[in-house]
């Protein structure tokens, strides 16, 4: 039930996160399972879903900034935290003083470091990580390394979820190449999601999953063995009885065509249900889809709930936006984006309730 003066009710359910961790380190086999928590964990709250991985078992977390690992350093005192970003120039004492292993992606940043760390290899995504010409330099002059522990090489797989993608493959070549020469005890970390159903050839010493670990399915056009994490409900605020000519929102982008019903609810692009998903998206009331009508407002977003049950559609009544009957990934693909943007986006003024492992 959303509680009286909610209008919207985002749940999240952190047992489900939890089965979707153990459900990947099983598929990982000897590799060691981490979780990505960048970004509040996809959005949905690091302080509370951290925790909870780190009581089922998790050793080693992923964030993307140095100031979101100072954060996750005062949840979990004993965690292994690595920062993606690596250091920028005068934040070396924060990594120290919070106990931080930097992933280190350029040789300024490995002439900057002295102590732990990862090091990371471009093998085709041309983002992060050394490239080509730094890491021959590297492997040709491991004194570059003087004062530095690596404890982990990674690189970044571009097609994971495209199995049939031959770039795959070819990074992984090109990253046993290149961190060759580092001694067989430093672990190699090539998998995210998508990479750890690729295969064991793909797990090596670590896999760090993140989107799966919130309910996104990372074996595209297949079902989704990952269990579902969230749902979004809104109550309705209005309902409207509805005929020819009149046209709904902004711009007046929906014509009414015949004789039915609407239901405003109280979310909108302010609170990360994108203006893309204006006479594209679906809810569900009822057991019945319910199609978006007309633009997506900063507050608001209006319903076609003509075909709905009668008494569902009122006034105090709820849509459900994100669930069992449409999951992120059916909101992303109606957005026209990906399920990370939509879970990314989901804003604060939801009133959220968590569920599972002691919520």
């Amino acid at each position: 039930m959303i509680p009286p003066a909610a209008t919207a009710l985002l749940t999240i359910d952190l047992d489900a996160v939890v089965a979707n961790w153990r459900l990947l380190a099983e598929r990982a086999g000897a590799a060691e399972c981490a979780a990505v928590v960048k970004a509040d964990s996809y959005g949905l709250g690091a302080d509370r879903i951290a925790p909870a991985l780190a009581a089922a078992g998790c050793t080693t977390f992923f964030v993307a900034t140095v100031d979101e690992g100072i954060d996750l350093r005062r949840r979990l005192a004993e965690a292994r935290i690595f920062v993606l970003s690596g250091p920028m120039p005068g934040s070396e004492g924060a990594f120290t003083a919070h106990r931080l292993i930097p992933v280190l992606n350029s040789l300024d940043q490995i002439g900057r470091w002295r102590g732990a760390a990862a090091l990371h290899f471009d093998t085709g995504m041309t983002r992060l990580g050394l490239p080509a010409a730094e890491a021959e330099q590297l492997a040709g002059r491991p004194e570059l390394l003087a004062g530095i522990e690596p404890v982990l090489a990674i690189s970044h797989l571009a097609c994971a979820d495209d199995r049939d993608s031959g770039l795959n493959r070819a990074q992984r070549e090109i990253f046993a190449d290149r961190a060759g020469w580092l001694p067989g005890a430093v672990p190699r970390s090539l998998a995210a999601s998508s990479g750890i159903f690729l295969g064991p050839d793909y797990h090596l010493g670590m896999v760090r999953p993140g989107a799966a670990l919130y309910g996104l399915n990372p074996t595209p056009g297949r079902p989704n063995p990952m269990a579902p994490v969230v749902r979004l409900e809104a109550k309705i605020l209005q309902v409207r009885d509805v005929d020819t000519p009149l046209t709904v929102g902004y711009g007046a982008t929906h014509r009414v065509a015949c004789k039915g019903r609407l239901a405003t609810v109280a979310v909108g692009y302010a609170d990360g249900w994108l203006r893309s998903l204006g006479n594209r998206g679906h809810g569900v009331i009822g057991g019945e889809r319910v199609p978006v009508v007309g633009r997506i407002s900063m507050d608001l977003t209006t319903f076609d709930v003509s075909r709905a049950p009668a008494d569902a559609v009122r006034p105090g009544g709820v849509i459900e936006l994100i669930g069992p009957g449409h999951d992120v990934d059916a909101a992303a693909a109606e957005a026209g984006t990906i399920g990370y943007e939509i879970l990314t986006s989901l804003g604060r003024r939801y009133t959220r309730r968590y569920v599972g492992v002691g919520a």
